[in-house]
């Protein structure tokens, strides 16, 4: 069961939804309701924004079109991933209980059942032609990072991805997307099989310094 059930009012500490907002890949079938989505479609819009420009949109996806193009897309991006990786195609043994081998199942039941996700969110900015590209979308990331929070909060489990990109022209021509629009990432969103829980990050003083590169920022 998830933390929360569907309806339910979000209540959670800032800093508890950040630790446990981990990407959960099983969702159950009930659908996620637009009171839900709009909460946490309100939350991304709160996020900072250059010049206040709020040069996004964030796409509501449920349309049997949508999922016919992402299934395969993604099972497309899996497959040119786990290459990288060295994963095998299958399944890992159902006695191997490591942490690889259950992300990998996990990983494995998105990929296949991907056209069942409740919904999706695409996340969206315009350019302007006035910064490089990737300045432009500084805000997009902030915005999708408020969209998964609030998402923790109300219970709903999350994964974003960029394996649209293996159908992407398929889904702007189905969604209609104008060409000065630039697509940042996918987030699929359902209420999750499982709980959230702590995410395993590397301890603080390997990825943090003080005035210079080499110079550890030594926490208290």
């Amino acid at each position: 069961m998830s933390d929360l059930e569907p309806g339910a009012a979000p209540a959670i500490d800032l800093r508890e939804a950040m630790r446990t907002a981990r990407s959960l890949r099983r969702f159950r079938p009930e659908p996620v309701s637009d009171e839900v989505l709009a909460r946490c479609l309100e939350a991304a819009t709160w996020a900072p924004s250059g010049s206040n420009a709020q040069a996004w949109k964030f796409l509501v996806l449920r349309s049997p079109e949508v999922r016919a193009v992402l299934g395969p897309a993604f099972r497309e991006g899996w497959d040119w991933v786990r290459t990288i990786y060295g994963q095998a195609a299958e399944a890992p043994p159902a006695d191997d209980t490591s942490r690889q081998a259950r992300l990998t199942r996990t990983m494995l039941h998105l990929v296949d059942n991907f056209e069942n996700v409740p919904v999706y969110v695409l996340f969206c900015y315009r350019l302007t032609g006035f910064v490089p590209e990737f300045i432009e979308g500084g805000s997009i990331f902030p915005a999708m990072q408020n969209f998964l929070l609030a998402a923790r909060a109300e219970g709903l489990g999350t994964v974003p991805s960029t394996w649209f990109t293996f159908a992407e022209d398929k889904l702007r021509s189905i969604i209609g997307i104008p060409d000065d629009w630039r697509i940042a990432a996918l987030v699929a969103a359902g209420w999750p099989v499982g709980r959230h829980g702590p995410v395993r990050r590397r301890p603080l003083h390997t990825v943090t310094a003080l005035d210079t590169w080499d110079n550890p920022f030594l926490t208290p």
